[in-house]
């Protein structure tokens, strides 16, 4: 299994947090778990190769999904041979000038987002040879979305994802809402348009990614630590929040964490 990730030119960083790219030269069944992470995207993987499926619905070859805010389970059976884009929170709206909300939870096929007259960015990425060139297609699709859509973002929304953002989750929403001269019933709904979550649930992912992180590189010595480092009231109000946004406890999710690490040194020991 190879995985790489490769940051965006200079026009698009102010959108895109990195692309990733996947491979795998083993055909056999992976199971992808997104989790809440506060930013939208897209993956694409050559159906020729193999396709993605959630809960047996298969998925176009390239698709743009909004905010996960729940545990999913992606199964693709072939060779994986993919590349995917993070955006940062408000290219839903800024890059492709659409309702954020409108995907939260689920996915479009990417095409159906394209100018008519332009020629298929799917065939574009079928005929290109290597990973390099696909990304450069995903760039100049991104930059002709950005010169059709304008831009179309609320500076006042970014400055409170920032403001959220900054504070790992950690934030007074009435100081803020003061800062940004909004009622609490604006902003959270100019926060799902432009964001796809209310400020609050966004707060709340970020805080969680904060300790996901802690918890992936073992930086704790007891569980209450992880907790209370992330402004959870105790123990079990972190346990409850991790099994909200991943579906397994804090323990299980470790245990996967180490079986997945010892099937990939297996690999890449049959692989040498």
């Amino acid at each position: 299994m190879n995985y790489r990730i490769i940051l965006p030119p200079e026009n698009l960083k102010p959108f895109v947090k990195y692309f990733w790219v996947l491979e795998n030269n083993n055909n056999a069944a992976v199971t992808f778990s997104p989790l809440a992470d506060g930013c939208p995207g897209i993956m694409f993987q050559p159906a020729d190769k193999g396709l993605f499926s959630i809960e047996d619905q298969k998925q176009p070859e390239i698709f743009l999904y909004g905010q996960t805010i729940e545990p999913i389970k992606m199964e693709l059976s072939g060779k994986v041979d993919t590349i995917g884009v993070i955006f940062h929170p408000h290219a839903l709206q800024s890059v492709f000038g659409i309702d954020a909300h409108e995907l939260t939870g689920t996915c479009v096929d990417l095409g159906l987002l394209q100018p008519k007259k332009e020629r298929s960015l799917l065939e574009k990425l079928q005929a290109a040879a290597t990973v390099e060139e696909k990304i450069r297609l995903l760039c100049g699709s991104l930059t002709n979305s950005l010169q059709h859509t304008g831009d179309k973002q609320d500076a006042v929304i970014r400055h409170a994802v920032a403001e959220i953002l900054r504070g790992k989750g950690d934030v007074s929403f009435a100081t803020l809402q003061q800062q940004l001269r909004l009622t609490e019933r604006t902003l959270e709904r100019r926060f799902k348009q432009a964001i796809g979550v209310s400020a609050k649930l966004f707060s709340r992912i970020s805080r969680f990614q904060q300790s996901l992180s802690q918890l992936r590189n073992s930086n704790y010595q007891k569980l209450s630590d992880i907790a209370y480092e992330n402004g959870y009231a105790d123990q079990s109000h972190f346990i409850r929040t991790f099994k909200e946004f991943t579906g397994v406890s804090p323990f299980d999710y470790r245990k996967q964490l180490n079986e997945v690490a010892e099937n990939f040194a297996a690999h890449n020991k049959e692989d040498e």
